[in-house]
């Protein structure tokens, strides 16, 4: 991959290990070069982190101890979705989306694709407005809801993806109203994944694929398919 001269302030913060309170310090070049995405759509990853920055500073959506680390942590987290997703997919819908992640970075995907549209559920207010100013200055294809996931009209998601929402069985349980038939589940999850799954099973029929996170080698990735109540 060609060189890329943009770099992030996080470059300039880092500390001298490299590392940050909140994990591995990259740079938007790094992000680049291990996530392979074109030049237009790492801009907007760029101006992502530009606004967050800024409005981190009044309101918490992530810790500052991680702010740093938004290229490795949050940014290339959230992207590592992407290969999991399934060829076909038309809506995907992002549980307790907080800061974005992963619902942001799915949004810039879906605006590098140029046929799908994602949707952002978060019910704090402040947050949401900061989503929409994000969606709204880097031309998403996102739809943002303020408003908690059981108040709202069937969102009929091909996809779900959810970060640090809910422990799995309560998980499906917001999720399932809202999933198409045939759909997919998209769910990063840390150390009590095994447990989480075993828990699910007393009350819902599904099949699991877990695949290694990217950037945690204590975290795992799971894709949840054919999601039934018993």
């Amino acid at each position: 991959m060609k060189s890329r001269k943009t770099k992030s302030k996080a470059a300039m913060a880092s500390k001298p290990d490299g590392k940050s309170e909140g994990g591995p310090i990259w740079t938007a070049e790094d992000f680049a070069d291990h996530s392979n995405v074109p030049r237009g759509t790492l801009s907007d990853f760029v101006g992502w982190e530009t606004l967050l920055r800024k409005w981190n500073k009044s309101i918490n959506l992530i810790a500052s101890k991680e702010i740093d680390a938004f290229w490795h942590r949050h940014a290339f987290d959230s992207f590592q979705l992407n290969q999991y997703l399934p060829e076909k997919w038309d809506r995907l819908v992002d549980l307790g989306s907080g800061g974005g992640f992963p619902g942001l970075s799915l949004g810039i995907y879906a605006k590098q694709r140029g046929s799908c549209e994602v949707h952002l559920v978060e019910s704090v207010g402040k947050k949401t407005s900061f989503l929409k100013t994000v969606t709204r200055e880097l031309k998403l294809p996102v739809t943002v809801h303020t408003d908690r996931v059981e108040n709202l009209a069937p969102l009929k998601a091909d996809v779900l993806t959810a970060r640090a929402f809910a422990p799995l069985p309560k998980l499906f349980a917001y999720a399932a109203p809202h999933l198409k038939e045939g759909a997919v589940l998209i769910l990063p999850k840390g150390e009590t994944a095994d447990n989480e799954v075993e828990s699910a099973r007393e009350h819902w029929n599904f099949e699991v694929d877990a695949f290694k996170s990217a950037t945690d080698p204590a975290a795992s990735i799971l894709r949840i398919t054919e999601l039934h109540a018993k």
